[in-house]
């Protein structure tokens, strides 16, 4: 039996990758084990599913002063030490990492080890956690063909992301049933990621009167952002997160407005649904939703409306706009390549183990 080691943690964007694969490499008969943080969120996500787990520590290599550059950089060295020793007892064929700062040490250690090692990059522009693993990979997967350029060429693979199997078993009829939605108008869900977009949630608000006369709303309010005042308005339903019900409300709805993070889009890809993209401004990130938001729109896959040209008229415009060319969004995210993920790296996998 081959073994594969997992990696990859800080947020469920370097997790539910990791976690779309593991039915597929369970079926090819792998050996699956997975190395995180000692407390990270990724520990309780994958001891869920059963996977055995090897906690190490993780520190954050910052771009910016923070009095924790000082520890950091020790915490770093001791994780890449304990990955060290997990590999040499664990013996894997190949690692797998999804990104994040916990797994560059891994990536580090398995590669000295002459483990073969797959990385990830999900954004348009690569990480510093990924730019440091780029020397000791074999392959990097990405999700954007601009990416391509900004790796080396012997090694990029334009695979887009693994994708959750089960979010394609979603039912329509039970995201009704859940809803209470009795009507036959569209259904528009709003997702603003775990911990909401205030400036989305905002904005759908204002326009709450005059988009619940075409269209029936999910929104996904993110925890803490759901607003009681609201409850009673027909064909509206908030919800601060959503977890087993989730794939059935993706059934139901025909259009969906997001933030533009890269798995998050990438899901929206796979589920072919319509999508209106409000990224995270540059100036509360590194720019890359805006960047991820801007190659989506480019391959015909996502309309875009940044927070700056955001007032009530231009939404409800842009959301008529969608709903009417709906059909056209869905035949080019037919047509995509990046569609495979989960196939195409599961190749990689086999070829380098």
């Amino acid at each position: 039996m081959k073994r594969i080691i997992l990696t990859g943690g800080g947020t469920a964007g370097h997790v539910t990758p990791n976690i779309a694969l593991i039915p597929v490499l369970k079926e090819q008969g792998y050996d699956i084990q997975y190395i995180g943080s000692y407390a990270g969120m990724e520990k309780a996500l994958i001891e869920d599913i059963g996977i055995p787990y090897h906690g190490i520590s993780s520190g954050k290599l910052r771009r910016y002063f923070s009095l924790q550059n000082f520890s950091d950089p020790f915490r770093v060295l001791k994780g890449f030490f304990e990955a060290k020793k997990l590999i040499k007892e664990l013996k894997p064929n190949v690692l797998f990492s999804k990104g994040g700062f916990v797994s560059v040490p891994v990536v580090i250690a398995a590669g000295r080890a002459g483990v073969p090692v797959i990385i990830h990059e999900s954004d348009m522009t690569p990480g510093l956690a990924n730019k440091l693993c780029f020397k000791s990979a074999k392959k990097i997967c990405c999700n954007f063909p601009e990416t391509v350029a900004y790796l080396p060429k012997d090694k990029a693979v334009l695979s887009g992301s693994p994708i959750r199997s089960e979010l394609f078993k979603g039912s329509p009829e039970k995201g009704r049933d859940f809803t209470g939605f009795t009507d036959d108008k569209p259904v528009i869900m709003v997702i603003g990621g775990s911990l909401g977009a205030a400036n989305v949630n905002k904005a759908v608000r204002n326009v709450l009167p005059s988009l619940t006369e075409k269209f029936n709303v999910i929104h996904l309010t993110g925890k803490g952002k759901s607003d009681d005042a609201l409850n009673d308005i027909p064909g509206y339903r908030q919800y601060e997160y959503i977890s087993d019900e989730l794939k059935d409300l993706f059934a139901l709805s025909d259009l969906v407005i997001s933030r533009a993070g890269a798995n998050a889009i990438c899901e929206l890809l796979a589920l072919k649904k319509p999508n209106l993209l409000i990224p995270l401004p540059s100036a509360s990130s590194r720019g890359d939703q805006l960047l991820n938001a801007e190659s989506f729109k480019k391959q015909g896959y996502s309309m875009l409306l940044t927070e700056d040209e955001l007032t009530d008229e231009r939404l409800l415009d842009m959301i008529d706009e969608l709903y009417k060319d709906r059909d056209k969004y869905i035949a080019a995210m037919s047509s995509s390549s990046q569609n495979n993920a989960v196939e195409t790296i599961i190749s990689l996998i086999r070829e380098l183990s």
